[in-house]
């Protein structure tokens, strides 16, 4: 029953829709419609184009009729249309230091060094050796310094482990002491486990370099002795201790040629003494024979 409603109630609107289509045929309503249509369309393109006639040839108007003074030829106005050949200023080279990072640069330029891989290992070293000699039952880490420590940036990771077992989880102020005891307040960020504030300042100080290790002791909740091994200053140690271990080993060695060239000398004089020893049992052999 409900499909015979449906299907009765659609033919119905079918026929309606026919009808209805008829009446506007009989009436001409359509091609009213569509003419109307394509009327306003060509009307359209046309407004625009006589409105760009009339653009041009108001300023061609405007060109030709301007009033001149001079006798002299009218020199000719240049338009988007002519070729315009403009020496463009030629690209700025790239130097070596136009990097963003340079811009940022907190100190001269002329200060900034690059640590080779052996300095910064010979640097931590120092810093090992100069921890355990301080012999003290303190917790401690040691860090190597880079560039975006000590010249830019100012933001110094610290070890997780190490913040994890002793130092706080939230945003405090801590103190950082140098070798001379004075005091430098940064901002440590346990989320984040860095020092922001206040490092800058400390760094700058003491114009650390890159390659620098640092040694880090925890004396007290929120307090750190630093102790500064330079990179710089360790290489030139260890080309010293170098240069005086072969200026030693120089040294031995003549004493040791000379060893050898006495023993060298002692064995022929021994091997003469034998010789002679043996050539007169012989003739004394020689004599008894007789």
């Amino acid at each position: 029953m409900a499909n015979d409603k449906t299907n009765s109630y659609e033919e119905v609107r079918r026929q309606r829709v026919l009808d209805n289509k008829k009446r506007f045929e009989d009436l001409g309503i359509l091609n009213i419609s569509k003419n109307l249509s394509d009327i306003t369309k060509s009307e359209k393109k046309s407004d625009h184009k006589t409105e760009l006639r009339r653009v041009r040839q108001k300023a061609n108007d405007i060109y030709t009729s301007e009033p001149r003074r001079s006798a002299r030829a009218r020199n000719p106005v240049p338009t988007y249309r002519d070729e315009i050949d403009i020496e463009l200023p030629s690209l700025r080279k790239r130097s070596k230091f136009s990097s963003s990072w340079a811009s940022y640069l907190a100190r001269p330029l002329e200060e900034v060094k690059v640590a080779s891989y052996e300095e910064k290992v010979q640097a931590l070293k120092c810093a090992e050796k100069l921890q355990s000699n301080l012999q003290s039952d303190n917790p401690f880490f040691i860090k190597t310094m880079v560039r975006s420590h000590v010249y830019s940036c100012f933001w110094l990771g610290l070890p997780t482990r190490f913040c994890q077992d002793h130092l706080p989880k939230s945003t405090v102020d801590v103190l950082l002491v140098d070798e001379e005891g004075i005091e430098y307040e940064a901002l440590f960020i346990g989320k984040r486990t860095g020092l922001s504030g206040g490092w800058r300042a400390f760094a700058l100080d003491h114009k650390l370099d890159d390659g620098d290790a640092l040694v880090f002791e925890l004396v007290e909740p929120t307090k750190f002795k630093v102790y500064i091994v330079r990179a710089s200053q360790c290489s030139s140690e260890v080309d010293k201790s170098g240069a005086e271990k072969g200026e030693s080993e120089a040294e031995e060695t003549p004493k040791s040629e000379r060893k050898r060239s006495s023993n060298k000398s002692e064995v022929p004089t021994i091997a003469k003494e034998e010789v002679s020893v043996v050539v007169a049992s012989a003739t004394r052999r020689s004599t008894r024979r007789k």
